[in-house]
């Protein structure tokens, strides 16, 4: 399967963040005179994606200090020194991150030389010649096709599929959360409306943020002034009713959160164990391992802190008893550097461990439903650990002290649809919607997606769910794992489509990291072989 040079061919799918680690991964280990390696896609500027697209509107926040993003320099060197940041403690807006990413992708090209297809991959099939790309044309053989969509097109939640039949009945405005630059255009005509937002995370912090500063609005010492070009009200709303927790404010706050040394490696020694254990067993094993600096950091009790981890393992968030403006003002507190609690002090170290977490999980052989168990426990600390900037809560309370903000219907509310819109049914009342923004990202999981190139490999049998509501099963090195356990010739899966097989994919430190490493030294090897 060599080009007319004698070259190996690889073909990569999706060039955002996650294929951009990849192809650095491989360039770092192959002449390029060695691979002809194609791109398909049809989202430009490489690097980016639309996640990070340099065209998103600054009002779209990272939710990292400068500090924090600590990804490998690539040939234009580290974010912070490209970026010319002098502010550490910054959170800029991720089309900054885009730029960066775009530029160490043009610095890739001139390296590697890849052949590029500005297409959309339709088909991927395997012949007897190697595998094959349909992509406005017929493209093939490949000896190593690598897929690393983030967010393919899947089927909506049964909730999102009513709204969605009951919005083109009625001519009702029902918006996704980004791209934000496409949300603000639509509520230019949203003046005077209440608007209802679907979920309460960090999507929704910038769902506020272009509802607000983005049509002209601002906030000046701790209240907000309006423009009047608003909506009336905004609802925001969730199952759990509870907006994410802040990340603490500076660095040296951050820094009291440090694990030691030997917590560090009892969790280490914790995970290696819980990999091999069934999934009760393993959440368990995890979790001995975070009471030690749960007891040292908030000064609770040890049977405290286990009573904590022990309501999180079987309900996460369920230990939250405040209204959610009262738990979002403490969180802030914390954030400051005020005293912590269990939650907030654990969800603190947990992020600090996530590449420990990875490390110990991703090349692991686990069982299903221990991966399942693992993955779901370290989505639910996410209201902790991948919590917003300080700016983000403050803003957000502002605005529910004006009254913009309405918070009567946040805890899952009962929903009704009538043709004016959305009456959110909630312990303050029923309040009425006539516009609908939807924050609520889609899960990583296999079975839903309708990307024709995915959902063909996926009813064709190669590739299978690690477990419900999970995405595709690959090996170590990345390569998809066949219902048997084989590993698929050539095949390979990067990224939140392989969630269950790895673990933290929404970091984009992860894009950068040792999954991309093990997939390109694995390509390595097998071209070699």
């Amino acid at each position: 399967m060599t080009d007319e040079n004698g070259r190996r061919r690889i073909a990569i799918i999706g060039m955002g963040p996650r294929g951009l680690g990849a192809a650095e991964a491989l360039a770092a280990r192959a002449a390029p005179e060695a691979l002809r390696v194609e791109i398909f896609d049809p989202v430009r500027p490489c690097g980016a994606g639309p996640n990070f697209s340099p065209d998103e509107s600054d009002l779209c926040l990272l939710n990292l200090p400068v500090r924090a993003v600590d990804i490998a320099p690539g040939a234009v060197g580290r974010f912070a020194d490209w970026l010319g940041e002098t502010d550490g403690e910054r959170f800029p807006p991720r089309s900054d991150l885009g730029r960066y990413f775009a530029a160490r992708f043009e610095a890739l090209e001139a390296a590697l030389a890849p052949v590029m297809h500005a297409v959309r991959v339709s088909r991927i099939a395997r012949e007897e010649d190697g595998w094959w790309l349909e992509a406005e044309g017929r493209h093939g053989p490949f000896d190593e096709v690598l897929t690393t969509q983030g967010q393919p097109q899947s089927e909506p939640d049964p909730q999102l599929e009513r709204w969605q039949e009951h919005a083109r009945a009625h001519g009702l405005p029902l918006q996704p959360a980004y791209p934000g630059t496409a949300l603000l255009k639509a509520a230019e005509g949203w003046a005077g409306k209440v608007v209802g937002v679907r979920g309460l995370g960090l999507s929704t912090l910038d769902v506020l943020r272009l509802l607000t500063l983005g049509l002209g609005g601002r906030f000046e010492e701790g209240g907000y002034l309006p423009s009047g070009r608003e909506p009336a009200k905004i609802l925001p709303f969730s199952l759990d009713g509870q907006a994410p927790a802040p990340k603490p404010a500076t660095a040296k706050v951050d820094a009291g959160f440090d694990p030691e040394p030997g917590e560090t490696r009892a969790f280490v020694a914790a995970l290696a164990e819980a990999v091999a254990l069934p999934a009760a067993a393993a959440l368990e094993r995890v979790c001995a391992a975070l009471v030690a600096p749960g007891v040292r950091l908030t000064g609770a009790g040890k049977s405290q802190v286990e009573a904590w981890l022990a309501a999180e393992r079987d309900s996460p968030g369920s230990q939250e008893t405040r209204e959610a403006t009262e738990a979002l003002e403490a969180h802030m507190e914390m954030a400051r550097g005020g005293a912590a609690d269990v939650g907030y002090a654990l969800g603190q170290v947990w992020r600090k461990w996530q590449n420990e977490l990875r490390q110990g999980f991703n090349p692991a052989r686990t069982a299903p439903e221990t991966a399942a168990a693992l993955l779901h426990f370290d989505d639910g600390l996410k209201r902790f650990s991948y919590g917003p900037p300080l700016r983000s809560a403050e803003e957000l309370l502002a605005l529910i002290r004006a009254g913009l903000v309405d918070m009567r219907a946040v805890d899952d509310p009962d929903i009704r649809l009538v043709p004016e819109g959305w009456v959110l049914d909630g312990d303050g009342g029923a309040l009425k919607a006539g516009a609908m923004v939807d924050a609520v990202l889609p899960s990583p999981a296999l079975a839903p997606v309708t990307d024709p190139a995915l959902a063909r490999l996926r009813d064709t049998g190669w590739l299978h769910p690690v477990a419900e509501g999970l995405g595709a099963a690959t090996s170590p090195k990345a390569l998809a794992l066949l219902v048997d356990g084989r590993p698929a010739d050539g095949l390979a899966v990067l990224g939140r489509m392989a969630a269950g097989s790895v673990v933290a994919v929404d970091s984009i430190h992860d894009c950068f990291g040792a999954a991309a490493d093990r997939w390109a030294d694995g390509v390595v090897a097998r071209l070699k072989g």
